[in-house]
């Protein structure tokens, strides 16, 4: 009963994070709507403010803390791991619960915080556990994690994967008008890459290392007339080889 009681307390409350969400690019459903609509709209709420560190741990004035945050247990907890599990794996294709990925999907396509949020997490996460972002998802999501979404950039992006410290994919503009393939690499967990690269910014302020392919002289042997091996040569563009990750220095 007390669980109860606190779950219509927080449903109500939820009624109040409508301008919240709205500013993160997440559509809400009309207040004192049905208990369904209020459960959907709570559970983004509570969603949102794990994420955004809301709630404070007692006794240490600390926000967003990991351990006795308002937010971290109980059925207010529960309901955000759930959310968030349910967005990242909407996001990388295993699936969700309709909730999660329909929240995800809302603010994919505003470019809200919510959304690169989640892309955030798993761009810099461990690609083994959360898997990655591929498809004409990944190329939403890049535009969005990057800030191009909305902005009159001359690039669009394909075959965009987005997982385990990496962006990778190919960029189309005038000056590569066949598309060129790019790497992007985390800088808090790649070094620097040799040859020549930028730094770029991503909307959470994360820097990513950027490098595009380049020419390279490929050889592929053959057997000549007179027995020998020989070589055909050929200029192709490839990316430079990945830069070393940090934890395995």
């Amino acid at each position: 009963m007390i669980w109860f009681l606190c779950a219509i307390a927080f449903l109500k409350i939820s009624q109040k994070l409508e301008s919240i969400l709205g500013s993160l690019g997440i559509n809400v459903g009309q207040s004192s709507g049905s208990m369904l609509g209020e459960i959907m709209m709570a559970a983004k709420g509570l969603s949102m403010f794990k994420n955004k560190g809301g709630g404070s741990s007692p006794g240490n004035g600390k926000t967003g803390g990991n351990e006795g945050g308002f937010f971290s247990g109980g059925l207010v907890g529960a309901v955000g791991r759930k959310i968030t599990d349910s967005a990242v794996k909407g996001a990388t294709g295993q699936g969700g619960g309709s909730i999660g990925k329909a929240a995800f999907e809302s603010s994919l396509s505003k470019g809200g915080g919510f959304a690169n949020n989640i892309i955030s997490s798993i761009a810099t996460g461990n690609i083994g556990n959360m898997g990655s972002i591929t498809g004409a998802t990944a190329e939403t999501a890049f535009n969005s994690y990057m800030g191009y979404k909305g902005t009159a950039t001359a690039s669009t992006f394909s075959n965009v994967e987005i997982g385990g410290g990496r962006m990778m994919g190919t960029e189309t503009n005038a000056a590569n008008p066949g598309g060129i393939e790019f790497g992007m690499y985390n800088a808090e967990q790649y070094m620097a890459p040799d040859g020549t690269h930028t730094i770029e910014t991503a909307v959470d302020g994360s820097k990513w290392y950027k490098q595009y392919a380049e020419d390279t002289v490929e050889k592929t042997p053959y057997t000549a007339p007179n027995g020998s091996v020989a070589y055909h040569t050929a200029i192709v563009q490839k990316l430079p080889k990945i830069p070393q990750r940090k934890d395995r220095v």
